[in-house]
């Protein structure tokens, strides 16, 4: 086995990834299932009575060899996907899920664990957080049952993992096929900074001309500014049949039947379990804890948003039929006259914006407003990593080494769209300890030449907010044990760090200080600022309708029995709601990849919205007491929110920091949607 996969060698404990190769995996999978395997049986079998140390704190790094191998190639899957990789994660998945079934099923190990926390009253309180979240993930992986229905869960496990890596690499590969010439005749409206763009892109594929990708980068702005409505509406078809059988990839990349089949096994899988339904079993650990919870808050959210959105779409539709148009507003058109309005009523021209929003702008401001709530310094140093587009720092605080922080910003093809937050390795503090190794990846449009600028849009900047929150919550973790530290918490917590991040993006004084002229190095005019932040909510109600549809289609999905019919069930879901057909769901579920290429999202993608009710309130703290970096705020949120993982109850953390409840208020009027509502 390669060594440099388990033992890794590189600057600051990094892997060293220009020492591993493709055909290392296999083997190194054999020989750490192996190794993991053997780890797990000694502490079942241990004839020693259990006791924290020899069975629960134990499991904690029984698997490293295991975890760390995995931290290397599903990070490389997600960022530089090839042939030979996905044809390995195909082949893999099944074998680590029935190595997963086999520990959590175990029920020796559910024993020792049962026994370990009938005693638990004299353990330190990380020690009896720990040892309540394990007994209660054992239950719910099906460590009680037997027979049949255990090997039925075992069974089903696999097949989930199976399939949610076909539905991820489908996905992947319409978005990778995919490019649309444009003609020369197709380019009115189009700004000079988008044609370099496209421009880029065509080279990068080998194509002459310009194309529009399905990079979310590119393919928005096509939508807010091509004039011409035909090729606005083949740009929107195709990024919307993503996995439907009908995208690049054609039938080979249908993802409905698959759908439909994951519904199917997680309905089972919770009723093995004795839930009523997967939205119950789900969300039984989570902040909301039942789907009436979950469907309340979005219920109480839809009402105003509809009632903008439906404003909206009268004024645009009268624009389209100004512009001759006689038909109806389409999907396609909402994107585009959205924009021309925003031009004229906050005089905003986003070539005008643009030069100010540089990436390497952007990143000072992130790493600026870190270091003035938490003290963090931001060191960059070079390492061999999986493309010579990656950045790598490391953060310390007091002369104290934080994390070591990697940022992939730029599109390509074999990447995942869109933008995470993940972590090589995880803080804990055994032995002597370890601190994170934290990755951002968004998919920013490269510059048109190496060395060149980046220019980011407003979406954009708020993306780099929003990941580096996410990171912020690894990077200050301070707990005892891997598996409660950094962003493993309940999965509607986890956003509230993100999303909090993103408010510093909006305060003046910090695009006084970073928002400047990427040739001039001139600041941000303050009219030009000014004119930013007043419409910033210009279009909530697409913006907020677009989401919640998806939102609540993913947790209907997930209640009741599973619908044999994804699509039509989809259909009459968003007939029940209302919902204007020319705002479709964000992520229509052939490409709705948060529900289906994982469980992590599943019946759970309401938690931006629960996290966004906390978020706001949160940030009111700080206004509370007159300033964005008021230390005493932040030393709070550190104390309760930042460092504690999930070493408590999320619930809990939240009042120690708040000292009350959220309330939906503030989000609505963060959103604009005060006057809506009433």
């Amino acid at each position: 086995m390669n060594p440099e996969l388990t033992h890794w060698t590189g600057p600051l404990g990094l892997p060293r990834f220009d020492r591993i190769r493709d055909e290392d995996f296999a083997p190194a999978f054999d020989a750490c299932l192996e190794l993991a395997g053997d780890a797990v049986e000694a502490i079942a079998a241990n004839p020693e009575p259990p006791t924290f140390q020899n069975t629960v704190a134990a499991l904690e790094t029984a698997e490293e060899p295991l975890d760390r191998l995995c931290a290397i190639f599903f990070t490389l899957t997600g960022v530089d996907s090839n042939p030979a990789r996905e044809d390995l994660q195909r082949r893999i998945a099944p074998r680590l899920a029935a190595h997963g079934s086999k520990v959590s099923m175990d029920p020796r190990l559910f024993d020792r664990v049962e026994a370990v926390m009938q005693d638990r009253d004299g353990l330190p309180a990380e020690d009896r957080r720990l040892t309540e979240l394990t007994l209660r993930g054992l239950r719910r992986a099906g460590a009680g049952l037997t027979g049949a229905a255990r090997e039925r869960m075992a069974a089903i496990r696999e097949r989930l993992a199976v399939l949610s890596t076909q539905f991820a690499q489908n996905v992947l590969t319409d978005e990778r096929d995919f490019a649309m010439a444009v003609p020369d005749d197709g380019l009115a409206g189009l700004p000079d900074w988008l044609l370099r763009a496209m421009r880029a892109a065509a080279r990068e594929r080998g194509l002459p001309g310009q194309v529009v990708t399905l990079n979310r980068s590119l393919i928005v702005p096509f939508l807010e500014h091509a004039e011409d409505r035909a090729l606005r509406a083949a740009a929107w078809r195709a990024w919307t049949a993503r996995g439907s059988g009908s995208g690049a990839g054609g039938e080979a990349t249908d993802n409905r039947p698959i759908a439909a089949e994951i519904l199917a096994l997680r309905h089972e899988r919770a009723q093995l379990l004795g839930y009523a339904d997967f939205a119950s079993y789900k969300l039984e650990p989570e902040m909301a804890g039942a789907p009436e919870n979950v469907e309340a808050l979005l219920m109480q959210v839809w009402a105003p948003a509809k009632a903008r959105a439906e404003a909206d779409a009268a004024r645009l539709a009268q624009m389209l039929h100004e512009d001759g148009v006689n038909g109806a507003l389409e999907p396609w058109d909402w994107r585009f006259y959205a924009e021309r309005r925003r031009k004229a009523e906050h005089d905003l021209d986003e070539a005008a914006v643009k030069p100010y929003l540089t990436l390497d702008a952007m990143i000072g401001a992130v790493f600026d407003t870190a270091q003035r709530l938490f003290g963090l310094e931001f060191r960059p140093f070079d390492a061999p990593l999986w493309s010579p587009d990656v950045r790598a720092w490391e953060i310390t605080r007091n002369g104290r080494r934080m994390a070591v922080f990697l940022g992939d910003y730029y599109a390509r093809p074999g990447k995942r769209s869109g933008a995470w937050c993940s972590s090589l390795q995880q803080q804990h503090r055994i032995g002597a300890g370890q601190r994170p190794i934290v990755v951002n990846v968004c998919n920013f449009t490269p510059p048109e030449e190496p060395g060149a600028p980046c220019y980011l849009g407003w979406d954009d900047a708020h993306t780099l907010f929003h990941e580096f929150g996410h990171a912020l919550h690894h990077i200050l973790s301070d707990v005892a044990w891997p598996s409660i530290s950094g962003t493993s918490v309940a999965r509607d917590f986890v956003e509230l760090p993100s999303q909090l991040f993103e408010h510093w993006l909006e305060q003046p004084e910090v695009l006084d200080r970073h928002a400047r002229h990427a040739e001039t190095g001139e600041p941000m005019p303050a009219a030009l600022r000014d004119r930013i932040l007043a419409a910033r909510n210009a279009d909530q109600g697409f913006a907020t309708t677009e989401y919640l549809e998806s939102a609540l289609v993913d947790l209907a999905f997930h209640r009741g029995a599973p619908p044999a019919d994804p699509m039509a069930r989809q259909a009459e879901l968003l007939a029940g709601l209302g919902a204007s057909a020319a705002i479709p769901m964000r992520h229509a579920t052939p490409h709705f990849a948060h529900v289906f290429s994982g469980d992590g999202y599943s019946a759970g993608y309401y938690s931006y919205m629960w996290s966004e009710v906390m978020d706001a309130d949160a940030f009111e703290a700080f206004l509370e007491r007159g300033d964005a970096f008021d230390p005493e705020t932040a030393r709070k949120l550190e104390q309760w929110i930042l460092s504690k993982g999930d070493s408590l109850p999320a619930d809990e953390l939240w009042l120690k920091f708040r000292e009350r409840k959220p309330g939906v208020h503030a989000l609505l009027r963060g959103r604009g949607l005060l006057a809506d509502a009433s």
